[in-house]
């Protein structure tokens, strides 16, 4: 039986005017920037690790101008959070069931994700968070660990579940390597970017 997110937990945009949109979005949102590097920036406005999260298209796609993003300008995803990873890991297998496949799982150090397009190809992220409490994902974001790996790494869900059935601890599980190798899908967000501004 398909187990419903347990709410929303932020919007992902992909932006040409990044600085713009980071100062719009902590005016009017009283947000605050928890890790930002060229490429990429959390926001959050209460004590969840992120909200918002922006994507630069000056950086990630130097080689195209506005005109050629068309259609890329705007939301990259919604993401919905699950309240534990046995829910997160037993709705990917009954979507699967169904024949529907998520794109990518990673976790993200943050959170372990995986991410879903629909027919019309809109994104969303189902994710879990790695910490036992917000505190924690949030001293994450704003901390050393999400310089060092902001993109994360793949994992398989069904070893996952496999694992978690067996009786690992999610704990155990959700244990996360910033050092670990980041995922080729969207590690080009990193690529030719200094790591010590990432």
């Amino acid at each position: 039986m398909i187990v419903p997110p347990s709410g929303l937990a932020h919007i992902v945009y992909r932006t040409r005017r990044f600085k713009e949109m980071l100062s719009w979005y902590t005016i009017v949102f009283n947000a605050k920037i928890l890790h930002e590097n060229p490429a990429l920036a959390f926001l959050t406005f209460d004590n969840e690790h992120h909200r918002f999260a922006f994507a630069d298209l000056d950086v990630i796609r130097p080689d195209t101008n506005d005109k050629d993003d068309r259609g890329m300008i705007g939301v990259d995803h919604v993401a919905y959070s699950y309240s534990s990873l046995r829910d997160l890991l037993e709705n990917y297998t009954y979507l699967k069931q169904e024949g529907i496949l998520p794109y990518w799982c990673v976790h993200h150090g943050v959170s372990a994700s995986l991410y879903y397009a629909d027919p019309d190809g809109n994104q969303m992220e189902f994710t879990v968070d790695a910490f036992p409490t917000k505190a924690e994902a949030y001293a994450y974001v704003h901390g050393p660990g999400m310089a060092e790996n902001p993109v994360g790494v793949e994992y398989d869900p069904d070893d996952w579940l496999t694992k978690l059935r067996n009786g690992t601890p999610e704990t155990e599980l959700l244990k996360f390597d910033a050092l670990g190798t980041v995922s080729p899908i969207r590690g080009q967000l990193m690529e030719g970017l200094d790591p010590k501004l990432s």
